[in-house]
């Protein structure tokens, strides 16, 4: 499935690597992702996070997108490269530890992003 990219606004945005991180009290699914424009040079993360918490047959969900500085780019893609399971949840390796925090509520933690990082939302 291919986006629509918040710089050239062509369609052809791209998830380019994924991990599934463990639910919390919010989200039955959240999923760190990495994203590349197929056009131009944007670069960033995305976040999406489904529940199905409610009533029968309801759901809901937020699918967002980061610009971020490279380093931290480079950082969460890096944590993301080295998970063995990054389509497992459940994994217990050390990038599914670090980007899968949670505070004293059970609510995730996103990772630490550069005060500067705006945030848009993802369009198909």
């Amino acid at each position: 499935m291919e986006f629509q990219c918040p710089d050239c606004k062509l369609e052809t945005l791209v998830i380019v690597k994924s991990i599934e991180l463990p639910p919390d009290v919010r989200s039955d699914e959240i999923r760190l992702q990495v994203i590349r424009c197929r056009s131009c040079t944007f670069e960033g993360v995305a976040i999406y996070e489904e529940s199905r918490r409610g009533k029968l047959d309801s759901e809901s969900f937020d699918h967002y997108g980061y610009r971020l500085p490279e380093a931290d780019l480079k950082s969460i893609s890096e944590l993301i490269k080295r998970c063995p399971t990054p389509g497992n949840a459940r994994c217990k390796c050390a990038s599914h530890q670090e980007l899968g925090q949670r505070d004293g509520a059970g609510r995730w933690i996103k990772p630490n992003m550069s005060a500067d990082t705006n945030i848009f939302p993802i369009k198909w």
